[in-house]
């Protein structure tokens, strides 16, 4: 028979290490407004804050903060996200953004309420999702 094997299971746990380390990363460059891109797929959420003209400032995704799997695609990992991202945008004084969403995933609310919640006023949400209007070109007909 052997020995009976302990598997201690994480839950819905974020890293202490790596989320120490997102928010002690954080950029020099002060701002009062800028804009937030949510990209929430099945499998993960990004997080990326811009300055008005769209440079990069900061970003954070699910697999970031130590979240694999499964687990990176869930309401819980999105919200992590936000927060990380809403404190780091209060240390580089952000007061307003524009919130640009895409994709279909689960975290696209979660992430932008967590972010709200440290006092940033949201401006405007716009939803960038693609979809396709008339599709691919169907298979011909089968011949029999």
């Amino acid at each position: 028979m052997g020995k009976k094997r302990i598997v201690k299971q994480k839950g819905q746990r974020v890293d202490r290490g790596l989320k120490a380390r997102a928010i002690s990363r954080v950029p020099k460059k002060k701002l009062s407004a800028g804009r937030l891109y949510v990209q929430s797929t099945f499998n993960n959420t990004l997080g990326l804050v811009t300055d008005p003209s769209g440079n990069a400032v900061m970003s954070s995704s699910s697999g970031a903060l130590g979240f694999k799997g499964a687990k990176k695609g869930t309401p819980f990992a999105a919200a992590k996200v936000g927060e990380v991202l809403g404190e780091k945008a209060k240390m580089i004084g952000l007061q307003e953004v524009d919130v640009f969403v895409t994709g279909v995933g689960s975290g696209r609310e979660s992430l932008i309420r967590s972010f709200a919640g440290h006092g940033i006023a949201l401006r405007s949400i716009e939803d960038r999702t693609p979809h396709p209007h008339n599709g691919v070109r169907p298979r011909k007909a089968r011949r029999v």
